[in-house]
């Protein structure tokens, strides 16, 4: 059998344990920057073009303005057709609401019960393309709820609103 030979001197572990640290340090801290730089650059590239961006001024047409997507003018109230639903159970209420927006100009393609009646509050939905239309005639209406249309798939109708207590 053989035996470690004893060593002449002790072994420097604190010596090497601390190497050993200093290295881990340095390898975490050049990780962490790379890290940084990597992250950092699709946002500064985000911004750089946003800064380089034309200003869009209301009323001036330029080339660059063609290439980019402009938002449509809000249509008329007379080419958005409305879906009035009753959410509260008050008997009548879609119909005295779409009574007052086909005063106002808006086509109301049906007024009619919700499939529930527990609604607190009153909400504006609108279809992919008329937010801004949403948006009117929620101020029309004085509702202040206005979101994307979330399960319901209106069948001639772009904004639905749903009447809540």
């Amino acid at each position: 059998m053989e035996y470690a030979e004893p060593l002449s001197r002790p072994f420097p572990w604190r010596a090497a344990t601390l190497a050993a640290a200093a290295i881990a340090a340095v390898e975490f801290v050049v990780l962490i920057v790379v890290g940084a730089f990597l992250l950092a650059r699709p946002i500064h590239h985000q911004a750089a073009k946003a800064a380089t961006a034309p200003v869009r001024h209301p009323g001036v047409v330029t080339p660059v303005h063609r290439a980019i997507a402009q938002p449509h003018a809000v249509r008329p109230r007379t080419h958005v057709s409305v879906l009035v639903l009753n959410g509260n159970g008050v008997a009548g209420a879609a119909a005295r609401a779409a009574a007052k927006l086909h005063a106002l100009g808006y086509r109301i393609s049906d007024s009619r019960n919700a499939q529930r009646h527990d609604y607190a509050r009153s909400l504006v939905m609108y279809v992919p393309g008329f937010e801004r239309e949403g948006r009117r005639i929620a101020r029309d209406a004085g509702i202040r709820l206005v979101s994307p249309v979330d399960g319901l798939r209106p069948k001639r109708a772009q904004v639905v609103i749903v009447l809540g207590r």
